[in-house]
C-alpha cells in the first residue's frame, strides 16, 4: 500500500494514539483535525448525521497525511462494513460487539478469503486513496475494532479477545456505565465501573489487543495510565455546542 496505517503502527510500538471522533457533517472539520495532527480521524455512522457523500469525503480528507482514516458502522453488517472499507477506511470500529461469534462476524466481514474472511471485493475508492498494492495488504492494515460496551460484553470478553483477527478494542463508557446500572457518562468513581475497566485491560493484555477507550483531554492522563492506548479525545459537536452556550450566556449577562 502507498498509504501505511500510522495508527496501528503505533499501537504496536506500545505507543499512546490520540483520535478525532466525527459527527456532523463537515468535511472542514475534518480536515482541520487531519492538518493538526491526531493519529486517526473517526467517522461516526452510529449516531453521526452524515449521508455517505459526507463520510467518504471525511475519510478522503487523510489523503496525503499520516492520520488514520476509520470509521464506526451504524451495525454489524457486511454491506455497510464493506462500504465503508472500499470508500477508504482503514479500521472499522463495530458497536455493541457482546460475544465470540458477533466479534467472528465483524473480522469476517473485514477481510477478504483466504484471509479468514468473506470481503467482496472492489475497493474503488480504497485502491484510489491508499494505492494499487490496496488488495496484497488490507488484512494486516486494516484494523477490527469491536466496541466492549456492555456489561455482557465484559463477562464475555476472554471469548471476544480470543478471536483470531481482532486487534484493537474501544470501551464506549456510557453505555458500559448504563449496563452496569450507573449514570452514564465519560468516567464513574463507582467499584464497578473501575473494575471493569481493570478487566479489559488486562484481558487485552494477556491476549496482546490493543485497549481504546472513549475519552476526554481531562482524562487523556488517567486512561493512559490506566494502559489504554488508543483515545478519543477531539470532538466536533460538543466543544462547538459549548462555546455556543458559552458565548451567548456571557452576551446575556452583558446585554440584561
Amino acid at each position: 500500500m502507498t498509504t501505511t496505517n500510522h495508527f496501528a503502527a503505533k499501537l504496536a510500538a506500545g505507543e499512546t494514539t490520540l483520535g478525532a471522533w466525527m459527527m456532523l457533517r463537515e468535511p472542514l472539520v475534518a480536515a482541520a483535525a487531519v492538518n493538526l495532527g491526531y493519529d486517526y480521524l473517526c467517522v461516526d455512522m452510529q449516531h453521526g448525521i452524515q449521508g455517505f457523500g459526507e463520510v467518504l469525503a471525511q475519510l478522503h480528507t487523510t489523503v496525503r497525511s499520516t492520520v488514520t482514516p476509520i470509521a464506526r458502522t451504524p451495525a454489524n453488517e457486511p454491506g455497510i462494513v464493506g462500504r465503508l472499507l472500499d470508500a477508504g477506511a482503514l479500521g472499522i470500529i463495530f458497536p455493541m460487539i457482546n460475544s465470540r461469534a458477533e466479534a467472528e462476524r465483524a473480522v469476517e466481514a473485514c477481510r477478504y478469503a483466504p484471509a479468514g474472511g468473506s470481503r467482496s471485493m472492489g475497493p474503488v475508492g480504497a485502491g484510489t486513496l491508499h494505492g494499487g498494492d490496496y488488495f496484497g495488504q488490507a488484512h494486516t492494515e486494516v484494523q477490527v475494532i469491536p466496541m466492549i460496551e456492555t456489561a455482557t460484553a465484559v463477562e464475555n470478553l476472554d471469548d471476544i479477545l480470543s478471536v483470531p483477527g481482532v486487534d484493537t478494542i474501544y470501551v464506549g463508557p456510557a453505555d458500559l456505565s448504563l449496563t452496569l446500572g450507573l449514570p452514564p457518562g465519560m468516567d464513574n468513581a463507582d467499584s464497578k465501573f473501575v473494575e471493569a475497566l481493570e478487566t479489559i485491560v488486562a484481558g487485552c493484555a494477556a491476549h496482546d489487543v490493543k485497549p481504546g477507550i472513549h475519552c476526554s483531554p481531562e482524562l487523556a492522563g488517567k486512561r493512559h495510565d490506566q494502559g489504554f492506548r488508543m483515545l478519543t479525545v477531539g470532538y466536533d459537536f460538543g466543544p462547538v455546542t459549548a462555546a455556543l452556550r458559552s458565548d451567548l450566556a456571557a452576551s446575556r449577562s452583558a446585554t440584561s
